[in-house]
C-alpha cells in the first residue's frame, strides 16, 4: 500500500490543512533573493539620503576625539567617559540607517510568506547531518538553478557595473581637482548612487526568482489523491468530529431558534413532553408560523421562556403532537389544522382582551379537535 501511494503523483492542489501544518513547521515560501534585494536597496537609498549627514556627523565626532586635552587623556576615568560620549554621539547619527536595515530585514520575509515562528525549524534533524542526503541536493534542480541564478547575477551586476563605470570615469579622475572634504563628499555620493544602481538591477533577478520560489513551494506541498482523501477522513471522517460539528450546529440552531420565543402568540404544550411556538400576524401571512418547537428539556426551555415573557400557554396535547411532527421552523401550519389553530388563537385574543378590560377570564378549549390523518401522532413519544 505504501509502494502504491509513493508512485502516485501529486496532482493535487495543498489543503488548507497542509499548508497550516507547514506553515507550523516553519516551512513557508521565501525567497533569499528578495530578502538581499530588499536589504540592499534600503541600506544604498539610507545612504543616498542621509549619507551626506552620518558622514559630516561622524566627522566631527573624530575631529572632537582627536582634540582631546591632555589632563583628559591621561585620565583614566575620563577617557572612559569621553570615550562613551563618543560613541553615543555616533550612534545619533547611525541610528536611522540601522533602524532602517532592521525593518528591511524583516520587511523581506513578511512580504513573501508572512510571519512564522516554529520551534521546530530550530531542532537538530539527523536528515540535515546525514552527507547522503547532502549529495543529493548538491545535484537536485534547486542547487543548478541557483548555480543559474548566481552565473546571471554575476553578469547582470558586472555589466552594470562597467556600464555605470564609464560614466563617472572622467568626474572620478577630476576628483583630485577638489579639496579632500568635498572630493570626499563627492566621492561617496557617486559610489552611493552606482550602488543604488547596481541594487536596482537585481529586480530583475527578484523578478524571477519571487514566482519560481512560489511555484516550487507550491509544488512541494502538493498531495496525491490518497493523501487528500486520508486527510479527510482523520478530520471530517472521524465519528467525534462529525459530533462535535453536528452539537455545534444543533446548539447555534436552538440558541437562534430559543430567542423567537417571546415573539410568539401562543405556545401549544402536550403539556410536559411537548411544546410548539405559533406566531400569526394579521394581514401578514396567510396562517399561523412555527417559530419554535421542541421536546423533553427544550420544551420545558420553551415553556420556561414564555412564562417570564408572559406568552399564553395552551394545553391541548393531540394538536401539540400533530404540530412537532408535521411542521418545521418558520414554516406554516398545515391546512388540516387550520381550524384547531384558529380554536387556540381565538381564546388567546380572547384572553388578551379580558385581560386589558379586567373581564372574566374566557375558559380554555378543552375540546380541540384534529383530522383523522393527524390522529396517529397522537401516541408517538419522539
Amino acid at each position: 500500500m505504501a509502494e502504491q501511494e509513493s508512485d502516485q503523483e501529486k496532482t493535487e492542489e495543498p489543503t488548507a490543512k497542509r499548508e497550516e501544518d507547514a506553515r507550523k513547521k516553519g516551512d513557508i515560501a521565501r525567497s533569499k533573493e528578495l530578502n538581499t534585494v530588499v536589504v540592499l536597496m534600503m541600506g544604498s537609498v539610507m545612504i543616498w539620503m542621509t549619507g551626506d549627514r552620518i558622514f559630516l556627523g561622524l566627522w566631527s565626532v573624530m575631529e572632537n576625539a582627536f582634540s582631546i586635552d591632555r589632563a583628559t587623556l591621561f585620565d583614566p576615568m575620563a577617557t572612559v567617559t569621553t570615550l562613551e560620549l563618543f560613541m553615543q554621539q555616533a550612534l545619533v547619527f547611525v541610528a536611522p540607517f540601522l533602524a532602517a536595515m532592521m525593518f528591511a530585514a524583516l520587511a523581506g520575509p513578511i512580504a513573501m510568506g508572512g510571519w512564522a515562528f516554529s520551534a521546530d525549524a530550530f531542532s537538530p534533524k539527523a536528515s540535515k547531518m546525514n552527507p547522503l542526503a547532502g549529495l543529493k541536493r548538491m545535484f537536485a534542480v534547486r542547487s543548478l538553478v541557483e548555480l543559474v541564478k548566481s552565473l546571471l547575477k554575476f553578469l547582470l551586476v558586472l555589466g552594470v557595473m562597467f556600464f555605470v563605470s564609464d560614466i563617472y570615469l572622467t568626474e572620478f579622475i577630476n576628483l583630485s581637482q577638489l579639496t579632500l572634504q568635498a572630493a570626499l563628499i563627492r566621492a561617496s555620493e557617486m559610489m552611493t548612487l552606482s550602488f543604488v544602481i547596481l541594487c536596482a538591477s537585481l529586480l530583475l533577478v527578484v523578478a524571477i526568482d519571487v514566482p519560481f520560489s512560489l511555484w516550487e513551494y507550491k509544488k512541494k506541498l502538493k498531495m496525491t489523491l490518497q493523501e487528500v482523501k486520508d486527510e479527510m477522513k482523520q478530520t471530517e471522517g472521524r465519528p467525534e468530529v462529525k459530533s462535535k460539528v453536528r452539537q455545534l450546529q444543533q446548539e447555534m440552531s436552538q440558541g437562534r431558534m430559543l430567542e423567537e420565543v417571546p415573539k410568539a402568540d401562543v405556545i401549544v404544550t402536550n403539556p410536559t413532553h411537548f411544546a410548539v411556538a405559533l406566531k400569526y400576524e394579521d394581514g401578514g401571512s396567510s396562517a399561523p408560523i412555527v417559530v419554535a418547537k421542541g421536546g423533553d428539556l427544550v420544551a420545558a426551555q420553551i415553556r420556561n421562556i414564555a412564562l417570564s415573557h408572559g406568552i399564553t400557554l395552551v394545553s391541548a396535547p393531540p394538536l401539540a403532537r400533530a404540530l412537532f411532527y408535521t411542521t418545521e421552523l418558520n414554516e406554516e401550519v398545515p391546512k388540516g389544522l387550520y381550524l384547531a389553530v384558529a380554536q387556540v388563537l381565538a381564546y388567546v385574543y380572547q384572553l388578551r382582551i379580558a385581560t386589558e378590560k379586567r373581564w372574566k377570564k374566557p375558559t380554555p378549549p378543552d375540546s380541540i379537535t384534529i383530522p383523522d390523518e393527524y390522529k396517529k401522532y397522537a401516541n408517538r413519544t419522539h
